[in-house]
């Protein structure tokens, strides 16, 4: 265990050297007040963009609080997965590439701590990433939309980090197994959006999907319960997870 805590320290000393601990969860913040802030002023937005005649009038409905929160985290799960996957594509193909691997794996260390180690600490880091953007999000809702219960907007953000945490964990294997940072990240990418897109598609089909979790928090944030598939989904998430950091934790 104590290996496995050097090793846990030196996974976020680098993060911290390269940044990654100050700007991926200020990307995040930042995707969670743009949400909320457009929503507000976009008749005025829409107003000043467009040429329209003298006297016309934008009426645009004020969308609801959970409406707001569940767009944001329509934002989370386009541009905030691509962050996440670009951050963290080369977490252990990179070392592979540059020789601090074998350097670290000399040693008496198992394999298994050394990519459960990276695991942990990218799964903290995007956890506390996607619950600073969604505070950012909750705050200006109350502040301009409307109030929102805060116990939701938990059940709601955790509900979606699953499926992050399913994502990651993909990525994780994918950079075990490939050495080139950016097929992992291209395989990620493309695995997560056909897995979206068949479960839109084919819902009926896909209610085991990993990615019926997204549309389960969206539900819980707008109607305040979860509605459709979900206790299949996420045991079937939790399964895969285990199975692919199971794959990458074993030594080739």
């Amino acid at each position: 265990m104590k290996t496995w805590f050097v090793l846990f320290r030196k996974e976020w000393l680098e993060m911290s050297r390269n940044y990654k601990v100050i700007w991926i969860p200020l990307v995040f913040m930042l995707f969670g007040l743009m949400q909320p802030v457009s929503s507000y002023y976009m008749p005025e937005i829409m107003k000043n963009a467009s040429n329209l005649p003298k006297g016309t009038v934008i009426k645009i409905p004020l969308p609801s609080s959970g409406e707001v929160l569940a767009q944001t985290l329509g934002q989370f799960n386009q541009m905030g997965v691509l962050i996440l996957v670009l951050a963290f594509m080369g977490i252990v193909s990179a070392e592979r590439r540059s020789g601090v691997m074998k350097t670290i794996l000399v040693k008496p260390v198992r394999f298994a701590s050394y990519i459960t180690a990276k695991w942990v600490s990218a799964l903290l880091l995007s956890a506390g990433s996607i619950i600073l953007g969604m505070l950012s999000a909750w705050y200006y809702t109350e502040l301009l939309i409307d109030d929102f219960p805060f116990i939701n907007l938990v059940k709601g953000t955790g509900l979606y980090f699953i499926w992050i945490l399913f994502l990651l964990t993909f990525t994780v294997f994918l950079s075990s197994r490939l050495k080139s940072s950016g097929l992992v990240a291209a395989f990620a990418l493309v695995f997560s959006i056909l897995l979206s897109l068949l479960t839109s598609l084919l819902d009926k089909w896909t209610e085991w999907s990993p990615a019926q979790l997204t549309n389960a928090a969206a539900s819980l944030l707008t109607a305040g319960k979860v509605e459709g598939p979900f206790l299949l989904p996420l045991g079937i998430t939790f399964a895969l997870a285990l199975v692919f950091l199971y794959l990458a934790s074993v030594r080739k």
